[in-house]
C-alpha cells in the first residue's frame, strides 16, 4: 500500500482523562463566539464517554435557539479554527470540523427541538449506564479501525449495526425519564 501523507489515519485510542479538559476550554471558546444563542455546549461521543476507547476527537453538541443565528456566527467560529461544512448530510444541522486530516474536534449543532440532540445525548447516556456496551462498542472500534484501512467508510459501515441497534434502544431508554 501506497500511504499519502495527506491521508487521515484511522487510529482507536484508550480513554484519556484530558479529553474532558479539552472539551472544556473549547466550549469556553465556542460559548464566547456563539453567544447568548448557545442554549448548551456538550462533551459527546465517544471521548466524552470514561473508560471508552475512542478516536482522538472531541465532539461537541450545540443546542441552539436559532440555528439562522448561529450562521451568523461563522466567522467568529472560523476565527477558532474551524471549517465549516454546513448541514454535510444531516437536515437542520450545521456541522464543524478542527484539525484537518489530523481531525481534533467535531461540533454539530442543532436548533432546540431537533430529534438529532436526543439522539446524541441518548447514545451517550445510555453507554455510561451500560459498561458491558460501551465495552463492547470500544471493541468493535478497534477491531475497525484495524480492519478499515484508513478507509473512514469502510471504518464507519463496520460500526453502522452497532449503532443503529444501540442508538435505538439508547433512545427508548433514555425518553422514559
Amino acid at each position: 500500500m501506497v500511504f499519502n501523507m495527506n491521508q487521515r489515519v484511522i487510529e482507536v485510542v484508550d480513554y484519556n482523562s484530558n479529553w474532558v479538559n479539552i472539551f472544556e476550554t473549547e466550549r469556553n471558546l465556542l460559548a464566547s463566539a456563539i453567544g447568548n444563542n448557545a442554549k448548551t455546549i456538550e462533551h459527546i461521543g465517544s471521548t466524552s464517554v470514561r473508560g471508552l476507547a475512542a478516536k482522538p476527537i472531541i465532539d461537541i453538541l450545540i443546542e441552539v435557539k436559532s440555528i439562522n443565528a448561529l450562521d451568523t456566527s461563522t466567522i467568529r467560529i472560523e476565527n477558532l479554527g474551524f471549517i465549516v461544512k454546513g448541514e454535510n448530510g444531516i437536515a437542520g444541522r450545521r456541522y464543524y470540523q478542527k484539525g484537518g486530516n489530523k481531525r481534533s474536534h467535531h461540533v454539530h449543532a442543532f436548533q432546540t427541538g431537533d430529534l438529532n440532540l436526543i439522539r446524541h445525548r441518548a447514545f451517550k447516556e445510555y453507554l455510561i449506564a451500560y459498561p458491558a456496551v460501551s465495552l463492547e462498542y470500544g471493541q468493535l472500534k478497534r477491531t475497525a479501525a484495524l480492519d478499515s484501512n484508513n478507509n473512514i467508510g469502510v471504518y464507519m459501515a463496520l460500526k453502522n449495526d452497532f449503532i443503529l441497534k444501540y442508538e435505538q434502544l439508547a433512545v427508548e431508554w433514555f425518553t422514559k425519564f
